[in-house]
């Protein structure tokens, strides 16, 4: 038995440019903040860098036939800005946009669906370097980079992203310091959520302004399903919270063109919100053709003990949280198997967010544009890699995209993290996300058993149904 998604669905994967393309020192790319947090001691695991990741950059043309023949239909990827821009400033790197000119000439040929992300974390250096996202030039530096891009890539690229999961640009490169730049400043994170907002807005702008009229502009989030343990006042209160600070600083000013008023309230010890300038929130809350959503697993919080809320550093939050005027929230595994990540298996989860922002963003298309998952793959005494954890993974997720989709959800396509193993950030090559391995030795590729299931339903559109028991 199977079930049948709509006609045209878009079934595709994704990678981002700093975790595959390597050639980091190469035709004018200039440091990323990630190449110098894989340079600070003890950021990342094992020493590792994304100097040569999975040499995407020489070997695109491989990579691009690998999608072709495993079907899919369009293929998510980021720009790298400081190949295109290495100082953040000033006119292109002709030689960097050669190369996405071919990338996207390459996917043309094969009848793959170019779909591009501007932004995914790797900011130039010299921009961090002068206050990096908390500041508001960087957004307006955005602006003109999207601008570039635009003006190469417009004329064969109908799918446009400015920013993948802004979030973990702001609370985990400037909250607790886990991703680049590494900074633990909670009023830098805050200021940095509203910049990385503006320059969504400011970017959709300087896209349209030299995009055909048929072009689709979105941003890509990584909402939380946010989960209360008991159904007590305070259990309640620590979930809004967090929905305040994973999803509606967002979503409030993209959608609505406010910050919500709890969340300015839960900050107000941290930061009075004077960054916001007159004409920022309209700015941000451009027209949306698409809603990318991320899911990989939910989160149960509850009230922290009080032990647990005393710790705090001088600005009255947790000492390196990505949560800042979070400090009474407490957060828990949730039940059920889980990744090699630790992240629990939930296609609920999914489902819920695909509901939500169908009812909060009405009249603008989705796209689950991230889901996937790490498991322990290794090949066999043949050389093949089998890894039924990923498959079963992917199946109970697209039910659940499915299901929504029966529920009125207007989800339009599915993009799979990731088409190949690549480089994990924080921890370096250890998890492996790709359903086809990666060799890190030599560079060659194996498609596992889920890449060779998961093409079977793009071609088809047709997802087996696994009866529970």
């Amino acid at each position: 038995m199977t079930v049948s998604f709509p006609p045209g669905f878009l079934w595709g994967a994704a990678t981002s440019a700093y975790q595959i393309e390597g050639a980091a020192w190469e035709d004018g790319r200039t440091p990323s903040i990630w190449d110098t947090f894989c340079r600070t001691p003890g950021k990342v695991l094992g020493g590792d860098t994304g100097d040569t990741a999975v040499d995407h950059y020489h070997r695109f043309r491989d990579d691009v036939k690998l999608m072709a023949d495993l079907g899919l239909g369009a293929y998510r990827f980021s720009v790298s800005w400081p190949r295109v821009q290495p100082t953040g400033r000033g006119p292109a790197n002709q030689l960097g946009l050669d190369f996405y000119r071919a990338l996207v000439d390459e996917l043309l040929e094969h009848s793959i669906e170019p779909v591009v992300t501007l932004y995914h974390w790797d900011l130039p250096q010299e921009l961090e370097t002068a206050g990096g996202w908390p500041e508001r030039e960087t957004a307006e530096r955005f602006a003109a980079y999207a601008r570039i891009v635009g003006e190469a890539l417009g004329d064969r690229v109908t799918m446009w992203t400015t920013l993948n999961e802004p979030w973990c640009s702001a609370f985990l490169g400037y909250g607790s310091g886990v991703h680049a730049p590494g900074r633990t400043d909670p009023p830098a994170a805050l200021r940095a959520a509203h910049h990385l907002n503006l320059a969504h807005g400011l970017g959709a702008q300087a896209l349209r302004s030299v995009l055909p009229a048929r072009a689709e502009v979105g941003i890509s989030l990584n909402p939380a399903v946010v989960r209360a343990r008991t159904g007590a006042p305070e259990d309640l209160d620590a979930r809004r919270r967090i929905d305040a600070l994973a999803n509606r600083v967002f979503t409030g000013p993209l959608l609505r063109g406010t910050y919500p008023a709890d969340l300015l309230r839960d900050t107000a010890g941290i930061t009075d919100w004077s960054f916001v300038r007159d004409g920022d929130l309209a700015a941000i809350q451009q027209p949306l053709d698409t809603l990318g959503i991320n899911y990989y697993t939910p989160s149960l919080v509850s009230a922290a003990t009080p032990r647990a809320a005393e710790r705090k550093d001088g600005h009255g939050v947790s000492a390196h949280s990505p949560w800042p005027g979070a400090e009474g929230v407490a957060f828990h595994q949730t039940p059920g198997d889980r990744t090699e990540m630790g992240w629990t298996i939930d296609p609920t989860g999914l489902y819920e967010l695909l509901t939500r922002y169908s009812e909060e963003a009405p009249g603008v298309a989705l796209y689950i544009t991230e889901n996937g998952a790490a498991f322990d793959d290794k090949p066999d005494a043949d050389g093949a890699v089998h890894d039924p954890a990923r498959i079963a993974y992917l199946q109970a997720h697209l039910a659940a995209a499915h299901r929504a989709i029966e529920a009125g959800a207007d989800l339009r396509g599915y993009f799979l993290w990731s088409l190949l193993d690549n480089f994990e950030w924080s921890y370096g090559y250890s998890k492996r996300f790709g359903s086809v391995y990666v060799d890190y030795a030599t560079q060659a590729r194996v498609p596992k058993s889920s890449a060779t299931w998961y093409g079977r339903v793009a071609r088809t559109g047709e997802l087996p149904v696994v009866q529970q028991a």
